[in-house]
């Protein structure tokens, strides 16, 4: 089953399944077309946006879970 990690660039996650955008998104990371995107890892673009990363990553991954990915 896929999990994603603070650690991860913000482009692979969304490799993994694009519904992971929305999550981004409503967490008001609107970045997620933008150039940082591309080598920006969520652990860093969490810290720029003021965000608790642990909890945006558990988010993610129930989701990914429900998914069945």
């Amino acid at each position: 089953m896929a999990k994603v990690t603070k650690d991860m660039i913000i482009s692979e996650m969304i490799a993994l399944d694009r519904g992971i955008i929305p999550i981004l998104m409503n967490a008001g990371m609107h970045c997620v077309g933008c150039p940082s995107a591309q080598g920006e890892t969520l652990e860093e673009a969490g810290f720029v946006h003021g965000l608790e990363v642990d909890d945006l990553v558990n988010e993610i991954n129930d989701y990914l879970e429900k998914q069945g990915k």
